[in-house]
């Protein structure tokens, strides 16, 4: 949500992202609801801080501009989100997804044991990526609707009032229905979507507009992944998956640790190799990498502005760059960000908040 900004910071001639979120691309209503935005994203900055395993993206620095508009500093990931590797790949092997997964797994038990719940686990909030000398690592984005579970209260109008947190095609049923605190489950069910879809290729449940998916997760129970696919699936890998999608929390696994156990004994968990890992990621992405020009800031930043605008059903518009390298831009004060410097390229996040 927003604009990525690939940097290097002078000094240390590290390269990074810039994650920049401008109230006003996002339909924002009035200084009310920016302020609720800007808390949020405050908020993913302070949770992703806190989490100190190499699972969470590492955040570096976070703020608010004069003009309102907010940035985190993130480590750079060289890698594919679990959506993109699925929709260009096909779905993975079964011993893949269970390395996948067990990482995924490993973040999220150390936020649950700080009394943090992410509450949008999607395969778009997860990269694997090539992490020093790891191949297949994953790490884990977008703590924007993280909750401190020991202190929710009135501080959950941040994710806007009368608005279901998350994204309808990996939402828990008791994050629909509301009515009730919600804890580390939601994460549960969540990583049970994402497991389906690395495993089929597929979601769990379709629909023709968001909430009739909404509805599929309360009153439909899933299709086993196996029925979906022409290739086996263990039965015991097929039972853990269910068994996070049950609609009641309670028959759910207990914990992301004890769901990273069990993954971890599995029979195949051994299967995917430090070296297959390598020589997928070496045929697949480094073979056919091709370097392309960059764009300069004004027409990357264009690019971006239309695209959302677009996306909302608002006209195109023009764009000013919003950072110049290391000395501020046309619109907005950056003073901070002397300490940067070649911030030339970015991709806008999808905007796919209908699935």
């Amino acid at each position: 949500m927003g604009e990525i900004w690939r940097a290097r910071h002078r000094m240390l001639a590290r390269p990074l992202a810039i994650n920049l979120i401008r109230p006003e691309l996002l339909g924002v209503g009035g200084p009310v609801e920016a302020a609720a935005l800007v808390g949020r994203f405050q908020r993913e900055a302070e949770a992703t801080a806190a989490l100190h395993s190499s699972h969470p993206v590492s955040l570096h620095d976070f703020g608010v501009t004069q003009e309102g508009v907010f940035y985190y500093v993130m480590e750079l990931l060289e890698g594919l989100d679990l959506e993109s590797l699925v929709k260009r790949f096909g779905a993975v092997p079964p011993e893949r997804a269970v390395h996948l997964l067990t990482q995924a797994c490993e973040s999220l038990a150390e936020a649950h044991a700080e009394g943090l719940i992410h509450r949008d686990v999607k395969p778009a909030n997860m990269v694997t990526c090539h992490w020093g000398r790891k191949w297949d690592f994953v790490k884990v984005l977008d703590f924007g609707l993280v909750k401190a579970a020991w202190n929710l209260g009135e501080d959950d109008r941040l994710t806007t009032e009368g608005v279901i947190p998350g994204t309808p095609a990996f939402m828990a049923p008791e994050a629909a229905l509301g009515g009730r605190t919600l804890d580390a489950r939601v994460d549960i069910y969540g990583l049970g979507c994402v497991a389906y879809w690395l495993l089929t290729g597929q979601r769990v449940f379709t629909g023709q507009t968001p909430m009739e998916v909404v509805l599929h997760h309360v009153k439909t129970e899933p299709e086993p992944p196996s029925r979906r696919v022409a290739w086996p699936i263990p039965e015991s890998l097929e039972g853990l998956v269910l068994s996070c999608l049950a609609k009641d929390p309670e028959l759910r696994p207990p914990s992301a640790e004890w769901l990273a156990d069990r993954l971890a004994e599995s029979p195949i968990a051994p299967l995917w190799t430090a070296q297959r890992a390598r020589e997928w990621w070496e045929q697949n992405v480094l073979s056919v990498a091709v370097r392309t020009p960059v764009a300069g800031p004004a027409d990357v930043a264009t690019q971006i502005e239309t695209r959302i605008a677009i996306a909302q059903g608002a006209p195109a518009r023009s764009a000013h760059a919003p950072f110049v390298t290391g000395d501020g831009g046309s619109g907005v004060t950056w003073p901070y960000f002397r300490a940067y410097q070649d911030a030339t390229s970015c991709t806008p996040e999808s905007l796919d908040e209908n699935e």
